[in-house]
């Protein structure tokens, strides 16, 4: 486990059941969120292999899928499942019914394009890795079938899962944003804030170029595998952070002038925590953000987010200086972002499961 938007769901799960078991390849305390030491977290084999998610990431194939193959969830009624790619492998009795939370179906297998190893591969290494790709599609798509229900984070997610798994029907949680963590600030400041994982396909290198050009005060908040090249083509006006306690990252949300969100994501907890703080976002108009955000279409008061059309620096940029030029209003963009707390996630979670029990 790792500091991301999935394990935060599993948390809020947590609330949700908080006598179940909780079962997980690898379990690093320090490299996740404390909450979980309060739970008697349960590993597979591949906790002796690896301590980092760097080594994670080169072993998991085969190993990773070998060690949860090998972890047997015995003697339970109901199985729920957070996944991308590992959680559904584990060996389950047949007679428990089987939930599975899919935010997408495994990446590398069936949208290798938004990794730039893949995309900067030729010759036998892109044969290569269409063979795995091709071998692991197989794999994910028999791991699935355990499932006997599928819950999906929105629209074209819950599309995604249909197409990869043959699922008739998928139901629709949001992800859950936790209100209580974050606040408005009377005075923001006159900076703009990306928080994010510093990946390929996050975009922020396009956010740095345009922010390079615009010279508005940027910061970044986040690791990744493109940090040091992302902070090389940096200048000046952005600043970089990381490892950041919760508290601190409440005030840089709610202290910002603006939110930018410039990846095609999934869904994006990350805006939706702009919005708690009452802070408007400025995203690119693709993915989740249709189904969280509610877009300036001319009357800024009823808004919480500013699209921008293409996924390139000049839109951006457009989109910078029209957001320059609006007021919106912290109060009703926070009351949004209400309908998408801890709450109502636990909730709709517990009367789904309730109901297919």
């Amino acid at each position: 486990m790792r500091r991301g938007g999935a394990e935060q769901v599993v948390l809020s799960m947590m609330k949700a059941y908080p006598q179940a078991d909780l079962y997980t390849m690898c379990y690093q305390p320090d490299l996740t969120y404390v909450e979980f030491k309060q739970y008697k977290v349960h590993t597979s084999v591949f906790q002796k292999l690896v301590k980092t998610e760097k080594a994670m990431k080169m072993l998991f194939f085969p190993f990773g899928i070998i060690s949860m193959n090998l972890l047997k969830i015995k003697g339970y009624d109901i199985v729920l499942i957070s996944n991308t790619f590992g959680g559904k492998y584990v060996s389950v009795d047949s007679s428990s019914k089987v939930f599975i939370y899919t935010y997408t179906p495994f990446r590398l297998a069936w949208n290798p394009t938004s990794y730039t190893e893949y995309n900067n591969s030729s010759g036998i290494k892109r044969i290569a890795f269409d063979l795995v790709t091709s071998i692991l599609r197989r794999i994910d798509a028999k791991a699935a079938k355990k499932g006997r229900y599928f819950m999906g984070m929105t629209k074209e997610t819950a599309q995604r899962i249909k197409d990869a798994y043959h699922v008739d029907d998928v139901k629709i949680i949001h992800p859950p944003v936790k209100c209580d963590n974050f606040y408005q600030s009377d005075s923001p400041s006159d900076y703009y804030l990306i928080v994010s994982r510093l990946e390929f396909y996050k975009k922020v290198d396009l956010a740095i170029r345009a922010f390079n050009k615009l010279g508005h005060k940027l910061v970044i908040v986040g690791n990744g595998s493109k940090k040091e090249a992302l902070k090389e083509m940096a200048k000046d006006n952005i600043i970089f952070k990381s490892g950041l306690p919760k508290e601190e990252i409440a005030s840089l949300y709610a202290n910002c002038k603006g939110f930018i969100f410039p990846q095609h994501e999934d869904y994006g907890i990350t805006p939706l925590e702009a919005n708690a703080s009452g802070r408007p976002v400025i995203a690119y108009g693709q993915g989740g953000v249709l189904e969280t955000m509610v877009p300036y279409t001319g009357n800024d008061q009823a808004a919480t987010a500013l699209f921008f059309k293409e996924q390139t620096e000049e839109s951006l940029i457009s989109a910078v200086q029209q957001f320059e030029t609006l007021k919106f209003n912290p109060g009703f963009i926070t009351a949004h972002a209400k309908k998408f707390d801890e709450s109502v996630f636990v909730t709709e979670l517990r009367k789904y499961i309730a109901e297919n029990s």
